[in-house]
């Protein structure tokens, strides 16, 4: 394969892409108690710069206090975050690479015994049951979708290439698309044309903040993979409504935190047939779709990557956690070395986060010997549910409906 598509240039809206390579927006667990930008993280950015990577997606940046998700999480709530993520995206630039800021906001999975605040979410009922919860009026959700171009705005003027709004994994905007988690019976609940109303009126709400040439993305998910939740056909249509309201590209994912070994994290990627978990999704959306498609899911091989641009799946491709165990894995592709990436997919690079001290592969830095005290593969296949979950929601008992 003489010339790789891979490694082509590409645009989403104005940006011009050196690369079809995309580092997914992952935790790191690097930020300070405040939200602030530390310099464990502008190093990381620059590294993945360095490395390769086209377009670095920051790890999820809260909108507002309530907001607040993980211990170690990036804020992007007040202006003075700015300093900080100014010399994020200045690093990354001076590394050749393009960056920008992903837009969050926990709803019902807020960090509610960290904030002390009570969890936004769509509805008091749905999702997880005894959560310390309060359901959003419109004045709520007027402010929200204020904060998130405020957010916006903040990004643009830190000298991010673009900002991400993410809608996947469970989070408020992801449940607001889900019927699971969303049971209002306003203009924000019910059909897929409202539940994904909140999702547009940010999207406007951001173009007033940032202008119309300045790339907005949106996350979301293909499926829940939950009983009663967002589906592949209220994805695709999600998605052609937040396409037409001008956003320059989607990256599409799936799963939620309480969707079990159908996680967006799956454990335990062993072969080329378990890669790319959510391409069915890409086929079926790709088609109808006019802006740029990247996808993001369980991509180890070179080839599988090559084979999904090349075969008009996707536009670009996006890693997460292979990059955490080799921030030079696109440099080592380009260079001819083209074997799969060596991330297990064990999920254990999380933990170091949870502990406080940031997230980095335990394999890497620890030794095998640390994987096997854990009892092997099969051990390592429910990990993601049974460490990482509990952090989320120690504060209710997660039963579904």
């Amino acid at each position: 394969m003489s010339d790789p598509v891979l490694f082509h240039p590409a645009r989403i809206g104005s940006l011009n892409i050196r690369n079809r390579f995309v580092r997914s927006a992952t935790w790191e667990g690097l930020a300070a108690p405040d939200g602030g930008c530390t310099e464990e993280l502008v190093r990381l950015m620059g590294e993945l710069a360095a490395g390769g990577v086209g377009l670095i997606i920051s790890s999820h940046a809260y909108v507002r206090p309530e907001g607040f998700s993980l211990r170690g999480q990036l804020g992007v709530d007040r202006d003075e975050c700015i300093p900080g993520l100014a010399r994020m995206a200045q690093t990354v630039h001076d590394n050749g690479g393009r960056i920008v800021l992903q837009l969050a906001h926990g709803g019902v999975l807020a960090a509610t015994q960290l904030t002390g605040l009570p969890a936004f979410a769509p509805s008091q009922e749905g999702g997880p049951e005894k959560t310390r919860r309060r359901e959003m009026s419109q004045a709520d959700i007027e402010d929200t979708v204020g904060a998130y171009g405020e957010a916006a705005l903040r990004a643009k003027r830190a000298g991010f290439d673009g900002v991400q709004v993410h809608a996947a994994h469970g989070y408020l905007l992801s449940q607001f698309l889900s019927p699971w988690f969303n049971r209002r019976a306003d203009q924000y609940g019910g059909c897929i044309e409202n539940r994904a109303r909140i999702i547009l009126e940010i999207l406007s709400s951001v173009r007033s903040a940032v202008g119309g040439g300045y790339p907005v993305l949106v996350k979301m998910n293909s499926d829940d993979f939950l009983e009663g939740g967002l589906t592949r056909e209220d994805s695709l249509q999600a998605a052609l409504l937040i396409a037409a309201a001008g956003a320059d590209a989607i990256e599409l994912s799936g799963g939620t935190l309480l969707s079990g070994r159908l996680s967006p994290s799956r454990a335990k990627i062993d072969s080329v047939e378990q890669e790319a978990y959510f391409r069915d999704a890409a086929r079926a959306l790709k088609p109808k779709l006019k802006i740029p498609l990247v996808l993001v899911g369980g991509i180890r091989s070179f080839d599988v990557a090559e084979g999904l641009v090349r075969d008009g799946v996707a536009d670009f491709v996006s890693l997460s956690r292979p990059f955490i165990r080799e921030p030079g894995l696109v440099s080592r592709w380009k260079r001819g070395d083209r074997r799969r990436a060596t991330c297990l997919s064990d999920n254990r690079c999380f933990r170091p986060a949870m502990r406080g001290t940031g997230f980095y592969c335990v394999v890497e830095k620890e030794g095998r010997a640390e994987v096997q005290k854990c009892g092997g593969a099969d051990k390592r296949k429910g990990f993601f549910c049974s460490f990482y979950l509990p952090l989320f929601f120690s504060s209710f008992v997660s039963r579904r409906r």
